[in-house]
């Protein structure tokens, strides 16, 4: 990671009232995941602290469902995965042939981590082991389900292989805890508690991936960046586990006015601390990562805020 040199911000003040009043839909997905959680920690900030504005989260079915959301104007802001995002604004991969050139970012809030998940006694020890089994991919059109197809494609594993189920955070929790599917896949920032609630019942094993795996992955998806799960992050999980990750961007329409996108930047930079105290996950959110992870252009009200902190925005960042 770079180091960024930047002036320290200034301090907490109210923020000054907008010139009309704003209700913010924000976009985030199932309930069993961080998202949600993340989103409505961010809605109460902007109750709390942006005089003009209210804002809700609303449950979606995450990333490319979200994408879809702000290029129509349905939601104001939303939580979706890097590569989503970029994706999205370059026209490619799932996007392919629907461009959504007025994706704009705030910031990237936290990374996420794939985590292939499946019982203690599974004989599932890793991807080519998955080969003939029920696995869960995640909810469709799930940033969960880009990244499993893109993890098991690069490692020449396709849908074919194995007996795909469609299923969210929570479901695909459930059917591993009945043995209803063999293993399942997260991308989500760790701990989630539907994995957590899952370990507390059923003794499960994480499946770790070797160098080679990880190195095939970023080949094939650059925003991909190796990770490890810490020991002790799930109840029984003794040894970390070596997985990918990739980056959660709080995307906007770059139709939205320019004050309420800087004051929403600074609010979720200078009072980081109460977006913690909803999940551990925003430990993560800082300048420099956002300045390290963010794929997509940043709106101009963003811009106007890491500039004023002094930040090293890259040219792929502007408009």
């Amino acid at each position: 990671m770079r180091a960024l040199k930047y002036v320290a911000a200034a301090s907490l003040m109210a923020t000054a009232p907008l010139a009309a009043a704003q209700q913010l839909s924000i976009a985030t997905g199932g309930t069993g995941g961080v998202y949600y959680p993340i989103g409505g920690g961010l809605a109460e900030m902007i109750n709390n602290h942006i005089e003009g504005a209210s804002a809700t989260a609303e449950v979606t079915g995450a990333s490319v469902e979200n994408m879809g959301l702000i290029m129509r104007g349905d939601a104001d802001l939303a939580l979706v995965l890097a590569d989503t995002a970029y994706q999205a604004y370059s026209g490619s991969g799932d996007f392919e042939g629907r461009q959504i050139e007025n994706t704009r970012a705030l910031a990237s809030v936290y990374p996420n981590a794939v985590q292939l998940v499946t019982l203690a006694d599974s004989d599932i020890q890793s991807l080519e082991d998955l080969k003939g089994k029920r696995v869960s991919v995640g909810a469709p059109g799930s940033g969960t389900e880009l990244n499993a197809r893109a993890l098991l494609e690069a490692n020449g594993i396709t849908y074919d292989d194995f007996t795909p189920q469609r299923l969210n955070f929570n479901e695909t929790a459930d059917a591993i805890r009945d043995g209803d599917i063999d293993a399942g896949f997260w991308s989500v920032g760790p701990p989630t508690s539907s994995i957590l609630n899952l370990a507390a019942t059923r003794d499960i094993r994480l499946i770790g991936f070797s160098d080679e795996e990880i190195e095939n992955a970023r080949e094939a998806e650059p925003v991909f960046a190796p990770y490890e799960l810490r020991a002790g992050m799930y109840e029984g999980m003794d040894e970390a586990v070596r997985t990918i990750s990739i980056p959660n961007v709080l995307v906007v329409n770059a139709d939205m006015d320019e004050e309420l996108a800087y004051e929403l930047t600074k609010l979720l930079f200078e009072r980081t601390d109460e977006l913690i105290a909803v999940h551990p996950a925003a430990n993560d959110t800082t300048v420099e990562f956002s300045i390290d992870s963010t794929p997509v252009p940043f709106h101009d009200g963003a811009l106007r805020y890491y500039e004023e902190v002094g930040a090293e925005v890259a040219d792929h960042q502007r408009p």
